[in-house]
């Protein structure tokens, strides 16, 4: 069976594979949800205050797609994805 593109990490041109790591700046976090809704599998909010927080800093693959629609529409701007 040929793997899906999914069931494979991200890779550079060189045929290394892509570690990402998920930064939340937790102090600009305005606790709109969006990111929890977007990939709730990597983020989730706290109960006293709707603040987010990081479940996984390093997802899956398959949950970067996810990952990048919570950077593309946090209001706050408080999500960042980069490099390993």
């Amino acid at each position: 069976m040929t793997p899906l593109p999914t069931d494979n990490p991200p890779q550079h041109q060189n045929n290394e594979v892509q570690i990402m790591r998920v930064e939340l700046d937790e102090p600009k976090c305005v606790a709109s949800g969006q990111c929890v809704m977007a990939a709730p599998e990597v983020f989730d909010q706290r109960d006293e205050d709707g603040i987010a927080f990081l479940l996984d800093e390093r997802p899956a693959a398959d949950s970067l797609d996810d990952v990048r629609e919570a950077v593309a529409i946090c209001p706050a701007a408080a999500i960042r994805l980069v490099d390993q």
